[in-house]
């Protein structure tokens, strides 16, 4: 029964070190699986993020140019354009005199 016993370790003995280097190998293999899906999350997040900022981007471009949309259909309009260089660049109609107000802002 002791050759028997002998036997088996040195079987054992034998197979040891080639289960250690597969352990060895599992773990390594693990651990670079685990970099790779760490550094996919990590990439996913900052694509999201980079994504809500170029929705938001673009939303505030589509709201610009509805608003200079909007302001081309308005200067189409003769009257518009006419009460608009009157009101902000001070033209005035022929014949017509422009009084200039004091201000009631006191600074």
């Amino acid at each position: 029964m002791t050759e028997v016993k002998k036997k088996k370790k040195k079987r054992s003995r034998k197979l040891n070190p080639i289960v250690r280097l597969i352990c060895v190998l599992a773990i390594i293999a693990s651990v670079s699986l685990l970099y790779l899906v760490g550094k996919e999350v990590y990439t996913t997040m900052s694509l999201q993020k980079e994504l809500a900022e170029v929705e938001k981007r673009l939303q505030e471009v589509q709201d610009e140019n509805k608003k200079l949309a909007d302001e081309k259909e308005k200067l189409l309009d003769p009257d518009y354009v006419e009460n608009y260089a009157r009101g902000n660049h001070m033209l005035s109609k022929q014949g017509e005199q422009i009084f200039y107000l004091p201000s009631d802002d006191k600074k």
